[in-house]
């Protein structure tokens, strides 16, 4: 119970409670603004060979979300282990390791789709061919031959323009990570699960989790590899600071 007038917003650390702030706002943004203003188109992080690429991107994208449910799972998973992150770094360090993530993440993401978007393009280049042999009474073979090398390049940007992703999720497991890495035996649990999971169990799983999906090609629309970008810029990050004595070299509890 909070006292003195201070309400439990009010309480939480500050750069936990403005991100929260920050994503919700942008999220109702999302839902107001006109469909010309297209946050997604600007802000989201795309493949860098895209014509709608800027490197602004690698930051603005952990800031949008989809939909309520993807925005409610991370802001009530950086609400619940990003208050006890924050105090443990500091707000500033936090803010560096949070952000840090993020970008991380979208590095991860964009080496990730610079080995499928060339196979992406393959696989569906025979569907245009097939358009433009029909467009000209061609055979495929007369097509191949002929066709303009600016449209299937039009094409390949066009592939490359479709590839998106929005969200905080590889910043947020980067927390997560931190959590398990500084509290490796606080007891946690979670939904469904009546026994207690030590955290460091728990991360670990969440990362065999993401790491399966993300292998087996899941076409599920989430982006499996920026969590675990996140992830591994994380614990790059908070075993350095461990070994600098910058946080408990033995962790926590």
């Amino acid at each position: 119970m909070y006292t003195n007038g201070r309400s439990f917003f009010s309480a939480m650390p500050p750069v936990t409670k403005h991100l929260i702030i920050i994503n919700v706002v942008i999220w109702v943004a999302m839902i107001v603004l006109p469909a010309r203003f297209d946050l997604v188109k600007y802000a989201g992080l795309h493949y860098f060979t895209a014509p709608d690429f800027n490197i602004a991107q690698l930051f603005s994208y952990m800031f949008l979300h989809g939909g309520l449910t993807h925005l409610f799972f991370n802001m009530f998973t950086l609400f619940m282990f990003g208050m006890t992150l924050e105090r443990v770094l500091g707000s500033g360090r936090f803010l560096f390791y949070y952000i840090s993530c993020g970008i991380g993440a979208a590095l991860v993401q964009e080496g990730v789709w610079a080995l499928m978007v060339d196979d992406i393009a393959s696989k569906n280049l025979e569907m245009v061919v097939a358009n433009f042999a029909h467009a000209n009474r061609m055979t495929m073979e007369q097509a191949w031959q002929v066709i303009p090398e600016a449209q299937i390049e039009a094409f390949k940007g066009m592939v490359a323009n479709n590839l998106v992703t929005i969200g905080a999720s590889g910043a947020v497991y980067g927390v997560l990570l931190a959590f398990g890495i500084l509290f490796p035996n606080l007891p946690m649990y979670l939904m469904f699960i009546p026994i207690p999971i030590k955290a460091k169990w728990m991360v670990i799983g969440y990362g065999i989790i993401e790491l399966t999906l993300g292998m087996s090609s899941a076409n599920d629309g989430i982006a499996h590899f920026a969590h675990l970008g996140g992830m591994l810029f994380g614990v790059f990050m908070i075993l350095y600071w461990k070994h600098k004595g910058i946080v408990n070299r033995n962790g926590f509890y």
